[in-house]
């Protein structure tokens, strides 16, 4: 999963570690690992049925505010 990138001739070092930067971003290493950090636990039937109402909520609302 490494991220590498190759310096290619005339390029400055700055150029490069944005390139490799932006090939980091793309990957998502840093996001599997911040999510990875703490570990939680699993939603309970609760949670997710709480979570679906929400957002059966929001997608009516949004779709009331769009033929105004």
């Amino acid at each position: 999963m490494a991220v590498t990138v190759y310096k290619n001739d005339k390029e400055s070092v700055d150029r490069v570690i944005s390139r490799w930067n932006k090939k980091v971003q793309a990957s998502r290493i840093l996001l599997q690992k911040r999510q990875r950090r703490y570990r939680m636990k699993p939603p309970t039937k609760r949670q997710m049925r709480m979570k679906a109402v929400k957002r059966d909520e929001y997608r009516a609302k949004r779709e009331r505010n769009r033929f105004n």
